[in-house]
Parts: structure tokens; C-alpha cells; sequence
């Protein structure tokens, strides 16, 4: 079944009298449970595709239908009601909250919804990702690794179908790359489909799928087995 289904998508930024194009036309299909890697160079579009799939953007022109419903006919808050309950985000920067504990990190995504059992959720996320030991430590007592540990356990919280990975592994050495990759691969593997915009060739290698931007265009869709 498709979750994602884009046609002639199109991003296009207008300063004056000059038009660029972010996307050019493209089209694409996402089904549940794939582990998609984008990649491209600068000025390929992928930031900018990853933005409108995740409801951070609309598109100019095109079409993008998630579970067969169009992004056009929410509102604003409606997108933002659609990120809380159905994406989780996992960035390069990891974007926690300083000074501030394990667990309260991973209930951020909780605070405005009517959940009760808050810290329990945020506990099992914790245990997920390995990290049921550190939830009194504040985020800057943790190592590289850990912390982008805990942005996944915060990704996980509300058990999303679609996990967005935006350079996961950007700022993390090697070791830490691959226990994250592995990580986002057993979490495929669980059912939730996995969105990761990569520049890095080996950590795309991760993921079942391959697609290659080049000036607002998909260049290549492949299966990563057939590369």
C-alpha cells in the first residue's frame, strides 16, 4: 500500500522577477515499510522534498497525497496535528533541549496531546533505543551517540508510521554512525517506513532504496540490492 504518492511536484521560489526551481516535476511513490534513502548534491532538492513529505511545506504545483489524502486540504494546524500523530524527525543536529533530563526530552512530542500515561511511553522509547539507564542524565552529559539516541526514542514516542531522518549520522563518528544506522534498520524491520535524506554514500547503503535528486529532478529509483 502506498503511503506517500507525489506527481509533477513542484517547489518554485520567486525573487522578482526571477524564477528557481527547488523541485521540477517530481514524482514518486512511498510504500509502508520501505527504508528510502535520498541523496543528491547541493541544490538537488532533497532538503526541500523532505520539508513539503513532512508537512514543513507545501508545494507550488503537483500533487502529494498521504494515505490517499491530500496535503491541500489541511490547514495549517491540521499539518501540524498530521507531523505530532503520524512523523517522527530525527536531525543531524540533534535539536535537544540542553540542561534538560532524558525523559523530558523524549515527552516533548507528548506535551500537547491528552496522553496520561506520559512518562511510561517516553520510558519504553527509552528502552528501544538502549538508553533506560541514562533517563535522569541530562542531554549534555551524554555522548554523541546517546543523544542521537534519544532524538530517536523522542521520534519514536507517539509510535509514528513514518520516520524522517534528516543526516543522522552528520555529527557522530564512524562507530556511532553504524549503531545508528542499525538501529533506523531494526526499526524498518519493526514497520515503521524510514525517510533518511543522506550526502554520504555508506550510510545509504542502509536502506532497501535509493533515490538520486538532480536539479529538482529524480534522477535515479533504484532497489539497493540492484546497485
Amino acid at each position: 500500500m502506498s503511503l506517500i504518492k507525489v506527481r509533477n511536484l513542484k517547489k518554485i521560489y520567486c525573487n522578482e522577477s526571477v524564477k528557481t526551481y527547488a523541485l521540477n516535476g517530481v514524482d514518486l511513490d512511498i510504500l509502508e515499510g520501505e527504508f528510502v534513502a535520498i541523496m543528491g548534491p547541493s541544490g538537488s532538492g532533497k532538503s526541500t522534498l523532505m520539508h513539503i513529505l513532512s508537512f514543513l511545506d507545501r508545494q507550488s504545483k503537483g500533487s502529494y497525497l498521504f494515505e490517499d489524502k491530500s496535503n491541500r486540504d489541511f490547514d495549517e494546524d491540521g499539518l501540524a496535528r498530521l507531523r505530532n500523530r503520524k512523523v517522527g524527525f530525527v536531525f543531524q543536529t540533534f535539536n535537544l533541549l540542553a540542561k534538560t533530563s532524558v525523559l523530558d526530552n523524549i515527552k516533548l512530542p507528548l506535551v500537547y496531546t491528552k496522553i496520561k500515561d506520559k512518562d511510561q511511553l517516553a520510558r519504553k522509547a527509552a528502552e528501544r533505543v538502549g538508553l533506560s539507564h541514562r533517563l535522569s542524565n541530562l542531554s549534555n552529559q551524554l555522548s554523541g551517540g546517546e543523544i542521537q539516541r534519544v532524538a530517536i526514542a523522542r521520534a519514536l514516542v507517539l509510535k509514528p508510521k513514518l520516520i524522517f531522518a534528516d543526516e543522522p549520522t552528520g555529527n557522530l563518528d564512524s562507530k556511532n554512525s553504524d549503531q545508528i544506522l542499525h538501529l533506523l534498520q531494526e526499526l524498518n524491520r519493526e514497520g515503521h517506513t524510514i525517510i533518511m535524506v543522506t550526502h554520504d554514500p555508506e550510510d545509504a547503503k542502509h536502506a532497501k532504496r535509493l533515490i538520486k535528486l538532480r536539479d529538482g529532478k529524480v534522477e535515479s529509483d533504484n532497489n539497493n540490492h540492484q546497485i
